[in-house]
């Protein structure tokens, strides 16, 4: 009997269905494991938190009020010139010792009080006396060198002028008050601005002091403050607008060290610096704060600092090259305020002098360094003075 074809197929793929099954469901034999040798987990470096050494600058930083020698220091004078005493007619009522000779020329140029002023009256009808000068045979006016010199206008008038301007009316306005061309105004207020100089001058010498605060402001913060502005539209013109206005103040007597205006830039940081160690008494190291403005640790270090040569590591290398370090008694602060969730938080970045400057510690007037705090802002949001 012969077999079947179809029988034979179906027995051919029941077969080769069995071996699959065998081939998958048998379990193979265990085959040993690689050895591996076990290496240690290297640990991730960690980075420090400690500040970093302030490394110095190997060349000085370049100041260029101090490249042209500008010093605003008054000078000392010499031997005084002999005191002259007139026997010879009446009795000088008329108070001369306020004022001294304006010729350059004249041995008792910038001397008070060595009788060589005398008073001749009111020529021409003037309100002012007229001091002539026994030693040079010179003559000016009682007002020479004030605001009032060569003008006919009452003191009152003027006074109430630039006491109008000062308190924020405009020069229209006041002019328009007045009744006078708002051009004299303006001349009066440049004359007013030429002799408050002067006499800031002559008189802000050698202070002692044992806080400075700096800062940079924008007339564009008063928008900001009203509300007529959003803080966004302010940054942006502040960041391409080139009028800034620096100051430099002293915390504890109120006193207005600097005002100057220009770009934020590190060549105007180092002029309001050169301004103020002008001002400063010499060996005098006060607290610099300020905000979070970069060129102020640079310009700082120019005018406190000196040279300083490192020691030799290894013993048998080359010298290495002097740097430019702060002076020892250096203390600066940084007081940056930041944003988080609407809420701004004022933080302390600090430094000390020496090996400190550029760290993150926080020094007071005393001397005593801390680690950096955060505190809150005030409950109105501005930023006050610390």
């Amino acid at each position: 009997m012969a077999p079947d074809p179809l029988f034979c197929q179906l027995l051919l793929v029941a077969l080769v269905f069995i071996c699959l099954i065998l081939h998958i469901g048998w379990p193979d034999p265990r085959r040993p494991a690689p050895q591996t040798t076990a290496h240690p987990d290297q640990p991730r470096r960690k980075h420090s938190k400690e500040p970093k050494p302030f490394a110095g600058y190997i060349h000085k930083p370049i100041c260029e009020a101090c490249e042209q020698g500008l010093d605003t220091r008054p000078k000392a004078p010499g031997s005084p010139p002999p005191m002259i005493i007139l026997t010879r007619g009446r009795r000088r009522i008329v108070a001369t010792s306020g004022h001294f000779c304006p010729d350059h020329d004249c041995a008792y140029h910038g001397w008070l009080g060595r009788g060589n002023i005398r008073a001749n009256g009111h020529p021409g009808g003037q309100p002012w006396h007229q001091f002539p000068c026994v030693s040079c045979q010179g003559y000016f006016s009682e007002t020479h060198g004030t605001i009032f010199h060569g003008k006919r206008s009452s003191v009152e008038l003027i006074v109430r002028v630039i006491a109008c301007v000062a308190e924020g009316m405009g020069i229209r306005g006041t002019a328009r008050v007045f009744a006078i061309d708002p051009h004299t105004v303006l001349g009066w207020l440049v004359e007013a601005a030429e002799q408050l100089k002067a006499f800031s001058t002559y008189f802000l010498h050698d202070l002692h002091l044992n806080q400075v605060q700096l800062d940079e402001l924008y007339a564009v913060l008063s928008a900001v403050r009203d509300g007529d502005m959003r803080a966004a539209e302010a940054i942006e013109r502040l960041s391409r607008s080139p009028h800034w206005v620096w100051t430099a103040i002293d915390p504890e007597s109120k006193l207005l060290l600097s005002v100057q205006v220009g770009e934020r830039t590190l060549a105007m940081a180092q002029a309001v610096l050169h301004h103020i160690s002008q001002l400063i008494a010499p060996g005098c190291v006060p607290l610099f704060l300020s905000d979070g403005y970069v060129h102020y640790l640079t310009a700082i270090v120019t005018h406190f600092g000196r040279w300083v040569q490192p020691p030799r590591r290894p013993a048998r290398g080359p010298a290495p090259k002097s740097r430019w370090m702060p002076l020892p008694g250096l203390l600066y602060a940084q007081v940056v305020k930041q944003m988080r969730r609407e809420a701004s938080r004022r933080v302390w970045y600090a430094s000390g002098g020496g090996p400190r400057l550029g760290g993150v510690w926080l020094a007071d007037p005393d001397g005593v360094c801390r680690t950096a705090q955060s505190q809150p802002a005030p409950a109105g949001g501005g930023d006050q003075a610390s």
